[in-house]
């Protein structure tokens, strides 16, 4: 997959089937699209385009500098990449680009710059200059403008339908298993691991504290969890807590792996951590040692969790 972070950077040698989004999470209604786009544009020997935005618009027109988003640039890319596109172009969103109108947005940058021959889009697609664009639109265009549209109808799992905003949702209120359910995949987290306050050792739990760099991505619900993750080439599990640790009075919110039977030195090293299952909530402890004896406690139910579900030996 050839990644552009520009459109006006993009020069397709030929016509192109493309859909457009933000494609927060790349969750399974998203994975529909694009799948039917890659199809579609490989049995008409045309390529399949991606095309996408960031910062996130409500980030430059509502200032919501609090939103989270499911996925990091690098993580949307890594799963857009793995369902078989062509081209991914990752375009700037500004203020200025918001005021294009959607009669400008169509002529030049579908017809000009991508060269479209098919657009593919959901149920509820809107784009232009106050959002005035919308599947009515685009089909007029379209006949004026010589290209196809597409449109998916709304992806439904046990009649629900599946959203960014309800996958975030779920995340926050530790409901992992939709969360999951509703992605098509296992969600997770990626930083570098930095010296902590060394606290895990000295109870016999040492953990990795892993340090996110993207203050945009969403971290969900503080508690415990089951997690997994792939460590110089092998699969390690563990328990990770997210929280501001109250038994000793922290101050600030901290994510912390105790990968079971890991001897590496982790420090300064990149991880992913995959979240399997959501254990229990966030608890003040009237003492260490009390403290002690609840993460044994997890760690057996992390333990008959693996056991159940993945069959670790």
């Amino acid at each position: 997959m050839d990644v552009t972070h520009s459109i006006f950077d993009f020069k397709p040698s030929q016509e192109t089937f493309v859909t457009i989004g933000t494609f927060d999470g790349v969750h399974v209604g998203h994975q529909k699209i694009i799948k039917k786009l890659v199809k579609n544009a490989k049995a008409s020997g045309k390529k399949s385009v991606l095309l996408t935005f960031f910062p996130h618009p409500r980030m430059v027109l509502q200032k919501d500098v609090h939103i989270q988003l499911i996925n990091t640039i690098r993580e949307k890319t890594d799963l857009l990449e793995a369902l078989g596109l062509d081209y991914l172009i990752i375009h700037p969103f500004s203020k200025e680009f918001s005021r294009m109108t959607a009669l400008k947005f169509v002529r030049d940058i579908l017809v000009e710059k991508l060269h479209t021959a098919k657009l593919i889009i959901g149920y509820d697609h809107h784009f232009g200059k106050n959002r005035e664009g919308n599947i009515e639109q685009l089909t007029e265009y379209s006949h004026l403008y010589d290209f196809e549209v597409e449109e998916i109808p709304v992806q439904d799992i046990d009649d629900v339908s599946v959203s960014s905003t309800k996958i975030r949702k779920a995340l926050l209120d530790g409901a992992l298993k939709t969360a999951n359910k509703y992605l098509g995949y296992t969600f997770s987290i990626t930083g570098k691991v930095v010296t902590g306050k060394q606290l895990g050792s000295t109870i016999g739990f040492p953990t990795a504290n892993i340090h996110i760099y993207e203050n945009y991505k969403l971290i969900p619900k503080t508690g415990v969890y089951v997690v997994q993750s792939e460590l110089n080439g092998s699969t390690y599990y563990g328990m990770m807590n997210i929280g501001n640790r109250p038994t000793v009075s922290g101050t600030y919110q901290t994510i912390e792996v105790h990968y079971f039977n890991c001897d590496q030195n982790l420090y300064d090293a990149e991880v992913c951590v995959y979240l399997l299952y959501y254990l229990r909530e966030e608890k003040k402890f009237k003492s260490i040692e009390n403290l002690k004896e609840q993460l044994r406690k997890d760690k057996t139910a992390s333990l008959k969790f693996l056991e159940e579900q993945i069959n670790l030996q």
